[in-house]
């Protein structure tokens, strides 16, 4: 019997895949332009103190999915944070506060441009960037970044084991610069890899959590700072 070591991952291979980004123009995507344009080869999210977002989302919504390998590029310039939705959404009631600072800019909030469902978080100046986290639902962080967890729903989630240290894996993200991120869904199990890291697995054994269902891509943009995506590929299974 002859045994082969898988080939290692090459980024760039886009076999199976399809472009959810041009480079171009916003063609597919929904969001506020207070916040969001096309520049430069990349997806660009923008708040200022003079412009300020809160949490601000801006949509893919040309397709929805289950399951999925999802690869795209992020950095982000400054402190703030950001993080890539899937099989999420859109018009549910925002259970967070938003400030009036943020109201009195951008007016009522619009649900339509809010988004709930699973994140893979990205936050490289706090220890986020890597972990499962379930916007706007009261699950929350469940993997946070270095675990390994199994749960079901909302109901209860167990640590299974480690994947290493959380402010070790830290240092795999970069500040400023662009990351690699891979996002890995099939059926109730979720692999967030940045940087060819594994930094979160979860598995939710629940078939009527939130976490299960089909839904929509997404790219958050959260506090004062500015967000570049690129090279967004999906491998659609389902």
């Amino acid at each position: 019997m002859h045994f082969t070591e898988p080939d290692p991952l090459d980024f760039s291979n886009h076999d199976g895949y399809v472009s959810l980004f041009d480079g171009q123009d916003l063609k597919g995507w929904d969001g506020n332009p207070k916040f969001w344009r096309a520049e430069g080869g990349a997806i660009v999210g923008e708040s200022t103190p003079q412009n300020p977002c809160g949490n601000t989302y801006l949509v893919y919504r040309d397709m929805k999915a289950k399951d999925f390998t999802l690869k795209f590029e992020m950095k982000i310039v400054g402190n703030g944070g950001s993080g890539f939705q899937y099989r999420s959404q859109t018009g549910i009631p925002w259970l967070a506060p938003i400030s009036a600072r943020v109201i009195s800019n951008t007016g009522p909030v619009n649900l339509n441009w809010m988004m709930t469902g699973p994140q893979a978080d990205f936050w490289p100046s706090k220890i986020y960037t890597g972990q499962f986290y379930s916007e706007n639902t009261p699950m929350r962080i469940i993997a946070w970044r270095g675990q390994v967890v199994e749960g079901f729903g909302e109901k209860n989630k167990q640590l299974m084991g480690n994947i290493g240290d959380r402010a070790a894996l830290g240092d795999l993200v970069k500040t400023n610069d662009w990351n690699q991120y891979t996002v890995i869904a099939r059926g109730g199990t979720f692999i967030h890899i940045v940087n060819g890291q594994v930094m979160a697995v979860l598995v939710d054994d629940d078939p009527n959590s939130s976490n299960n269902q089909p839904g929509l891509f997404g790219i958050e943009l959260e506090s004062i700072t500015r967000l570049y995506v690129r090279n967004i590929w999906v491998k659609k299974l389902d």
